[in-house]
């Protein structure tokens, strides 16, 4: 693969990750009894990201999209909830990866991810409203966060198997990284 092949990859997946998280913004609420949860389908680019590129590559995935979003509608207070919530679950779904495929599979490292842009989410929130009693609202976002990083996970396993270019970016970056440590 070239380095403009990647490019051109890496602002693909930017791009989409952009056009869903714009889509899910227009979406009403679908949870009544949980005000602020959503489905988070643009943590589904930050999943395939995380599975066909490399680190520095992945985080540009992810830095690209919080900072488009945002210029296209967002406002400072909505950069920050999304900034926090989205780098703590993407470091977090790297450290859950880190345990490997025998342990967790790439729907339980989605579902830790949605728990844990709540915990951001909600860890900026208890700053801004200086109490942490916002934290007691976790319980809940935790399950709406569980469900929706399943149902991310499961459908970044199907893209993954069934798209051919998918397939490509992910054996490359499984044999860059195995190189990696062979060194």
């Amino acid at each position: 693969m070239t380095k403009s092949q990647k490019m051109i990859y890496i602002s693909l997946l930017a791009a989409q990750a952009v056009v869903l998280s714009l889509i899910e913004r227009m979406i009403p609420f679908p949870f009544a009894f949980a005000p602020g949860a959503k489905l988070g389908i643009g943590n589904l680019i930050t999943i395939i990201a995380i599975f066909t590129l490399p680190l520095k590559d992945s985080f540009t995935v992810v830095w690209m999209r919080l900072l488009v979003t945002t210029l296209l509608g967002g406002t400072f207070s909505t950069f920050l909830y999304s900034c926090v919530g989205a780098f703590l679950s993407y470091l977090g779904m790297l450290l859950v990866k880190l345990l490997g495929p025998k342990r967790v599979s790439i729907i339980g490292i989605s579902a830790a991810g949605g728990i844990l842009h709540n915990v951001g989410q909600l860890l900026v929130a208890s700053v801004i409203a200086r109490s942490w009693t916002v934290l007691l609202y976790l319980p809940v976002l935790s399950f709406m966060g569980i469900l929706a990083g399943i149902a991310n996970g499961i459908l970044a396993n199907y893209m993954m198997a069934h798209i051919n270019t998918l397939k490509l970016f992910r054996q490359t970056h499984e044999k860059e990284t195995l190189c990696q440590k062979a060194e």
